[in-house]
């Protein structure tokens, strides 16, 4: 599983940053490709050669040269390559700097219309010629030693904000944008129920929520009556013992499956909360 920007190495990448925040990576890629990619931020993939398909337990998007892509932080996709050539640019939102563009342009938004989630997590968008010209005016800033680098950056993250909020026929990337800047709270049920067989550490749970790590963990335990990591664990092991009695998978697999990255730990809560080993319900 690829996590992004934070699994993005100068191996694989050639990236551009804005101070230390990642703006914009480029990537040739091998085929076959196939994996798993968690977006850490909000992303635009713009396809530059090649075609690919991304898929969510809600859509499956075929992009080729010259499709934009909207992807929503905090969800999971699973990318193919179709074909050897296939290239993108992927830019990614940091709040910071999206904070500074609403702050500069808050006539472009409308608070009435703000949301924090989009109906799916890829939102495509065509792109024009002017939005092509901007892709063609970032290249030469890899290659660039200017000591203005980061300032020129700043600014092309606000050109490509004013680009996308353009090509948004359906405002419905303005709103979620603007939900950002205000930071509007996700739901904790929500997100708790949708993210509890994924590997996200308790700091991630608390950013993709909208809150500090100690405001998360505040209203977990107003809204659970429990901790996160509690409630997580209880969560997990449910399942586990759901699996266990309506499914062919071994221990292992089940223990994998939830989180468990050794099977003797597993089997020891598993134990803790049931009162017998797994094996006793498989």
């Amino acid at each position: 599983m690829l996590r992004v920007p934070s699994d993005i190495s100068s191996q694989e990448f050639e990236s551009l940053k804005i101070q230390d925040m990642t703006f914009v990576a480029y990537r040739n890629e091998v085929y076959p490709s196939k994996y798993e990619v968690f977006f850490e931020e909000h992303a635009v993939i713009v396809v530059l050669e090649g075609e690919k398909k991304f898929s969510s337990p809600t859509q499956e998007v075929y992009v080729e040269k010259g499709d934009i892509l909207f992807i929503q932080r905090g969800f999971y996709l699973m990318s193919e390559s179709i074909n050897e050539s296939y290239k993108s640019l992927v830019f990614f939102f940091d709040e910071k700097l999206l904070k500074e563009f609403v702050n500069l342009h808050p006539e472009l938004f409308n608070p009435e219309e703000a949301t924090t989630t989009l109906e799916n997590p890829i939102l495509p968008l065509k792109g024009n010629e002017n939005f092509e010209k901007f892709i063609q005016s970032v290249f030469p800033y890899f290659k660039s030693r200017t000591e203005l680098k980061n300032h020129f950056l700043r600014l092309k993250f606000q050109e490509l904000l004013l680009h996308l909020l353009e090509l948004d026929k359906s405002k419905q990337l303005r709103a979620n944008l603007y939900s950002l800047y205000i930071g509007e709270k996700v739901d904790l049920s929500f997100l708790m129920n949708s993210y509890y067989l994924k590997p996200l550490t308790l700091n991630e749970l608390a950013r993709l929520s909208g809150r500090s790590l100690s405001a998360f963990k505040r209203d977990f335990q107003e809204d659970f009556k429990t901790s996160p990591a509690l409630w997580l664990k209880n969560k997990r092991l449910d399942y586990a013992d759901f699996l266990l009695r309506n499914n062919t998978k071994n221990v292992t697999e089940i223990s994998t499956e939830i989180g468990y990255e050794s099977v003797s730990h597993f089997i020891k809560m598993y134990k803790e909360k049931f009162g017998v080993t797994p094996k006793k319900h498989a």
